[in-house]
């Protein structure tokens, strides 16, 4: 009953006080960010060699030591892109309790119990990706990429072609992979979600088992490198995801009624 008053009262807050509300969550959020940021900044170079060091970690001889820019303000701007990817990680946590301090009062007990998970799973699930990416991935497709340099002619008439990255292409391509490791490893969050409103069942993910592996490796074929190896190191953890996902859904299905599936 306590549930039900307290849901009601803040149904009937008055229009500008959800206003005032979402005002304070905002600045908080972006006084968090902008400290984040200006951390981040002071620290950029420090990101950047962390985010090079697979590249610098090739072998002997496979890859210049070294990255160029060919624009005056390339670097400058590198390093302004990742303060604020980073310091936008960083701040993450606190954006992500400020959100929920300002949903949470609309939603019932149970409603905060069954969603407060997701908020957990999901940056967890995200580093996971990211780290499988940084630690797995980088170093054998760097190296994968590394292979194709050669050289032409003989003597004086030759020519090579050698690796020299420009840093804000290559921030661009980590930034990118980081993106589509972490997303992958959402899938889980992602379909309990959509049970958890009735638009699958665990029926239906069991029945479309085989076109979900064949799109899974379609997507691990986009997004990572154009080498077996990226591909399957990233197919097959999101395969295992998935099956973690019917799980989930089948627990839930348990735990409490689901509406009818839309999708058949």
């Amino acid at each position: 009953m306590s549930d039900v008053n307290n849901h009601s009262e803040t149904s009937a807050m008055p229009i500008m006080a959800h206003l005032i509300e979402l005002r304070k969550r905002l600045t908080w959020s972006m006084f968090v960010f902008l400290i984040c940021f200006i951390l981040c900044y002071y620290f950029s170079k420090n990101i950047f060699a962390f985010l090079a060091a697979p590249l610098a970690q090739l072998p002997e001889g496979m890859a210049a030591k070294k990255m160029i820019y060919t624009d005056l303000t390339e670097a400058f701007f590198t390093n302004v892109r990742i303060a604020f990817w980073a310091g936008l990680c960083l701040a993450s946590p606190f954006i992500s309790m400020q959100i929920w301090y300002f949903v949470a009062p609309g939603l019932y007990k149970k409603e905060k119990n069954a969603f407060l998970p997701f908020l957990i799973a999901t940056p967890v699930l995200f580093l996971l990706g990211a780290s499988l990416l940084y630690f797995v991935i980088m170093p054998r497709a760097w190296e994968f990429f590394a292979s194709f340099q050669t050289s032409f002619g003989q003597d004086a008439g030759v020519i090579k072609v050698v690796l020299e990255p420009k840093v804000d292409q290559y921030l661009t391509l980590v930034m990118h992979l980081i993106f589509a490791f972490g997303l992958g490893f959402e899938l889980p969050v992602f379909l309990t979600l959509l049970a958890r409103v009735g638009l699958i069942k665990s029926g239906s993910l069991i029945a479309k088992r085989k076109i979900a592996i064949l799109g899974i490796f379609i997507f691990a074929a986009i997004v990572t490198p154009p080498d077996a190896f990226s591909q399957i190191a990233l197919a097959v953890p999101m395969v295992g995801l998935y099956e973690l996902s019917i799980l989930s859904v089948k627990f839930m299905e348990r735990r409490r009624p689901v509406y009818p599936d839309v999708s058949e």
